[in-house]
């Protein structure tokens, strides 16, 4: 059966179109893709993301346990700061791709990717130390993102006005975060679930009075791919390493030991994801090939339709020695398509 947001009735209130999304029924658009899109990029847009995973971690021994986890530094996250990192397993491969809080002294709040929920919490519970303890959390995730977000946020979270880039604060059982998934400034506003719709509809009214709206998470996938971030189960997974996914900023070897270290180090990546932007009239996918003249190299991991360039645009694996041509062609179901290679991101844009 399928998962609930605490926000779901308001969600089918709006006509929402609601869709499965990783054992959740959530809202995929509500006024179309493409103006809730650019309702983002211009003015404001109120995303549901209740289906990503909560994961408090708490103790003395907290940072220093998921600095021994984690591919990112977390012995130094103070509280107030987050930070993104990748969680390993003994191959190298990403589990999962994450974001941590600092959200108190021994206080982490993890928050994975809605799939690889329990296969994170289980790693962490069964690794946890006896000064460590992984609780679940049933919260609610409010994002607020676009160039109004922080005078919407900030008017009922008087907290967030202050907040730089990757910063976190408390409002009582409130954590608002400034960190974001779509390119823009973006705020993540964890709630309790009791709270959630309240939350949701003072929002909703401050995006509504900058111009903007409600957001789907197709607007979310557009908004991301024009960025470069990539998707967990799309362009990472279990069997892609970050040097093949160009995450190694991500990554901290100095010092340090956690799972797939050593095997990171071991490999030399045989590939490595690039940026595509379609240069004739053709929208990639997710699976279409990728040719270098005639031979295939590649393949499209995702793919859309940009509403800001108004032009296809796409994220691939190819051979490392085709991730140096300016050119290659995409197969989109037999029609092809020539596409320059770009280091994403594909607009200019900054969450920060």
């Amino acid at each position: 059966m399928l998962k609930r947001s605490p926000i779901d009735a308001a969600h089918r209130a709006l006509g929402a179109k609601m869709a499965p999304f990783a054992g959740w029924d959530m809202p995929i658009s509500y006024e179309g893709t493409i103006a809730e899109h650019l309702n983002v990029r211009e003015r404001a847009g109120i995303f549901d993301v209740s289906h990503l995973g909560k994961l408090l971690v708490r103790g003395a021994g907290a940072a220093a346990f998921l600095d021994e986890q984690l591919s990112n530094r977390m012995a130094d996250l103070r509280p107030g700061r987050a930070r993104y990192t990748l969680i390993l397993n003994d191959d190298a491969g990403i589990v999962d791709d994450l974001i941590v809080y600092g959200i108190g002294e021994g206080e982490l709040l993890v928050v994975p990717n809605a799939a690889n929920m329990d296969a994170v919490a289980q790693r962490l519970e069964v690794a946890a130390p006896e000064d460590v303890r992984v609780e679940r959390l049933d919260w609610s995730t409010i994002a607020v993102q676009g160039p109004s977000a922080s005078e919407v946020v900030a008017e009922r979270y008087p907290v967030a006005k202050d907040l730089g880039y990757m910063q976190v604060a408390r409002d009582g059982d409130i954590v608002v975060a400034r960190s974001g998934y779509t390119g823009e400034r973006g705020f993540e506003v964890f709630t309790p679930a009791s709270d959630a719709l309240s939350a949701w509809e003072e929002l909703l009214a401050g995006v509504r009075s900058a111009g903007g709206g409600a957001c789907g998470l197709a607007a979310r996938d557009t908004l991301r791919l024009e960025m470069g971030y990539p998707l967990h189960g799309n362009d990472i997974d279990a069997g892609t390493t970050p040097a093949e996914a160009g995450l190694m900023w991500a990554v901290k070897t100095e010092d340090r030991t956690f799972p797939g270290r050593d095997a990171l180090l071991d490999r030399r990546p045989e590939r490595a994801l690039v940026g595509l932007r379609m240069s004739d009239r053709v929208i990639p996918r997710r699976g279409c090939a990728v040719l270098d003249q005639e031979r295939v190299v590649g393949e499209c991991t995702s793919g859309t339709f940009s509403p800001s360039l108004k032009v296809g645009i796409a994220l691939a694996y190819v051979a490392a020695g085709a991730a140096h041509r300016s050119t290659l062609t995409v197969d989109v179901r037999g029609k092809r398509g020539s596409a320059e290679v770009v280091r994403p991101p594909f607009v200019e844009r900054s969450p920060r």
